[in-house]
């Protein structure tokens, strides 16, 4: 019961954090998650009356299942290597607000206005 409702907590901080504006909050939420579906992963494995995995003289009766561990294992890889991607996008940031472009990508100027001349070289250089 108590693993059902930290899944819950983790998923409603999740879902509020990737709400939010700001790009690191949306990475955190990302990241919790991404620990709410490896913890629901890892309880889909019957955790609470089962044994280890690998052993000597197992019984199939109460062995833990591996295949979900797999899974978790893999999702903790794919996790952080989305994690690392996301920050480096944070940190490099929106190539729209550099350039003057608004959301749509095009020109903050309309369609009317004039392109200023590029101005004359004024050391010695030809134009």
């Amino acid at each position: 019961m108590i693993l059902a409702l930290t899944i819950g907590v983790l998923v409603a901080g999740a879902v509020y954090l990737l709400l939010q504006e700001d790009r690191l909050r949306v990475i955190l939420g990302f990241v919790l998650l991404s620990h709410a579906v490896n913890l629901l992963l890892f309880s889909a494995g019957g955790i609470d009356s089962r044994d280890e995995p690998l052993g000597e003289a197992l019984n199939p009766a109460t062995t833990a299942d591996p295949l979900p561990q797999a899974f978790v294992l893999t999702a903790i890889v794919i996790a952080f290597a989305i994690t690392i991607y996301l920050l480096v996008l944070a940190v490099t940031g929106n190539p729209s607000e550099d350039a003057g472009l608004d959301d749509a990508g095009a020109d903050d100027a309309g369609p009317d206005d004039a392109k200023a001349p590029a101005p004359a070289p004024t050391r010695g250089g030809r134009r």
